[in-house]
């Protein structure tokens, strides 16, 4: 399997100890290609892209335990991404590794991050996936599709404009489109 590594910058708020602070991330994530076909190496490095730079970068991080605080954020019409702890580096890093990987669907695979950012004043931390053990189940850094949260159970009366993104809606399947000749 070939080694790969790719860096990744990108702007965040986080909501901390009741306090709004913008934040600048750094990442590289090493990696190892495990599918011997490009075109699904492309996919899956155009996943991550999409991800961080439509998903991620321009959000913010909050303790999912502050409903109120995550409920006026997104009544604010900012992307809210939630976390099982406070937002701190190592656990923004540690679920961000969970996620690239289940979009990337086992066709590269993350095994280290390193993130820092600039609150940290430069501190980088490194986490393994072997540290990711106790992260795992049913959560949006588990799941598959380009989604940041796992939908509730609860039955809402919202009228849908907008299909949510998918990949296939953003081109990004594993199935190699097929060009018509004239």
């Amino acid at each position: 399997m070939a080694k790969i590594q790719k860096d990744y910058v990108f702007e965040c708020a986080i909501h901390f100890e009741d306090k709004f602070m913008i934040n600048f991330y750094e990442t590289t994530l090493f990696m190892e290609v495990v599918t011997d076909n490009q075109y699904e190496q492309n996919i899956a490095i155009e996943r991550i892209n999409y991800y961080i730079s439509n998903i991620i970068d321009n959000s913010i991080f909050v303790n999912e335990e502050d409903k109120k605080v995550i409920t006026n954020y997104e009544n604010a019409g900012i992307r809210v991404i939630s976390l099982p702890e406070d937002p701190y580096d190592q656990i923004i890093g540690l679920l961000l590794m969970l996620k690239l990987n289940a979009i990337m669907e086992n066709k590269i695979v993350i095994n280290e991050i390193m993130f820092q950012s600039k609150l940290t004043a430069g501190i980088k931390f490194h986490t393994f996936i072997e540290e990711t053990e106790d992260y795992l189940g049913k959560h949006w850094w588990t799941d598959k599709s380009p989604s940041y949260k796992i939908p509730s159970n609860k039955k809402e009366k919202v009228v849908k404009l907008f299909d949510e993104d998918t990949w296939t809606s953003l081109g990004l399947t594993w199935k190699e489109r097929k060009v018509d000749s004239e």
